[in-house]
């Protein structure tokens, strides 16, 4: 793992050390227009040749029925099924308040302009599934769209032969009905466009690798296409530490986002070189005790410590990163919230680990990666509808603004919008 003394460096030098490596999508995007094209033009058959290429795909039909549903109930336990509806139940309490509200505004006497809030009909909730089980994604993509009042939500995750159980039930617990067991570039291109047997949705969410991304990307340029989310790239921790953190509370935070897979990263920030010293003990420690061993080794390659000067001034580095996950393991950390600029989502003290917000405390994990927090947020309830302004103007209203408006139409060279004014006066 890498360590840098940012009080020994110049400002260019320490972000150069944050930047993130761009992500090539060039093979990934060529990939996936094949990919869109074959399915667009064979529709389930393509869909479910890809699933057998890439994910050694073995069902007959990609629909999940309500029988596999069922069963799947019957394969968990009790205690497994209390903690989804746990998490479930916490996840819909936070989002509820986030239901935008309408209003309206008089903006001159005579000129009233609205706006109202209406959902999408039609979304598309991608689940990975690759090297673990998420039904906690389930949850953070299927609760927002139903308190946002989604007519339809279509839930895709790639499997070989079974839906994880996990996921099945969480999915129910959202209402989500329609499912389906295919995923991949082949799962964007049959939501994004439609097929005979799966109407086509109006947006996507949800993470995925490089080829869901690219396929996600190249839907949303085209005018046939659909929407997604935002742009999604490895997940990434940055911890802020004091010298009096607990060493054991930071490794285990630093680790457990670390482990959701090679390419992850976690950068650890403290004005004590000491306490990075007995972190690093922490780490080499925990490691030896953790399942995804092969994972954490690899992410650990491009993770790194950083020293700054003082807690104070670690800010600066941390709204140049925009990080994911921004855990604050400092001395009254509410007091520095004012400080920070670009994060998706903040973890305010020792015993709030980011795992936390992963699968239960409520908010949403489905955020912005590789410094998007800059101009993204992580995904609510508005991230499943869409607003339209009204306006409603009387005779007398129009007459206070026909002068500016024909001004304004003069100076553009628009004379149909001007005549569109004067037009009404006239007659």
């Amino acid at each position: 793992m890498k360590r840098f003394d940012f009080t020994k460096m110049t400002e260019a030098e320490q972000k150069a050390v944050l930047e993130r490596s761009a992500i090539n999508l060039t093979k990934a995007l060529e990939t996936a227009k094949e990919i869109s094209m074959i399915v667009r033009s064979r529709g389930m058959e393509a869909v479910m040749a890809y699933a057998r290429k890439f994910d050694k795909y073995n069902r007959e039909d990609i629909r999940v029925s309500e029988n596999e549903i069922e069963e799947a109930f019957s394969l968990l336990t009790e205690k497994q099924k209390k903690a989804i509806r746990n998490a479930a139940e916490n996840i819909r309490r936070f989002h509820e308040p986030q239901f935008p509200k309408p209003y309206s505004v008089e903006t001159v006497e005579g000129v009233l302009c609205e706006r109202v809030f209406t959902p999408i009909e039609n979304v598309g909730v991608y689940i990975p599934g690759g090297t673990a089980t998420l039904p906690s994604t389930a949850l953070m993509l299927g609760i927002p769209a139903k308190i946002a009042g989604c007519s339809r939500v279509v839930l895709v995750t790639p499997v070989r032969e079974k839906v994880p159980p996990a996921v099945l039930y969480a999915a129910n617990l959202c209402g989500i009905t329609e499912i389906y067991a295919v995923g991949g570039a082949q799962a964007i291109a049959m939501l994004a466009y439609g097929i005979k047997e799966v109407p086509k949705v109006d947006k996507i969410f949800g993470p995925g690798n490089q080829y869901v991304t690219a396929a996600k990307m190249m839907a949303s340029t085209d005018p046939k296409g659909c929407a997604f989310d935002m742009p999604a790239g490895p997940s990434e921790i940055m911890i802020l530490a004091d010298k009096e953190a607990n060493p054991a509370f930071v490794a285990a935070d630093f680790l457990s986002q670390a482990e959701h897979g090679p390419d992850s990263q976690s950068v650890l920030i403290s004005e004590s070189e000491s306490f990075l010293d007995a972190t690093m003990l922490e780490i080499e420690k925990q490691l030896e005790s953790l399942d995804r061993k092969e994972y954490l080794r690899l992410s650990l390659e491009h993770s790194m410590f950083i020293r700054t000067e003082s807690i104070d001034s670690a800010f600066s580095t941390i709204n140049f990163y925009a990080p994911e996950h921004l855990v604050m393991h400092v001395k009254n950390p509410r007091q520095y919230i004012s400080k920070i600029k670009n994060a998706g989502s903040v973890f305010l003290g020792e015993f709030t680990p980011e795992s936390a917000g992963d699968y239960a405390s409520g908010s949403n994990h489905a955020l912005p990666t590789s410094g998007f927090a800059r101009s993204f947020s992580g995904v609510s309830v508005e991230s499943f509808m869409k607003a339209t302004t009204l306006q409603e103007i009387t005779k007398s209203g129009l007459a206070n603004l026909s002068e500016t408006i024909c001004t304004l139409a003069e100076i553009e060279q628009l004379s149909a919008h001007k005549r569109a004014v004067t037009i009404r006066f006239e007659q």
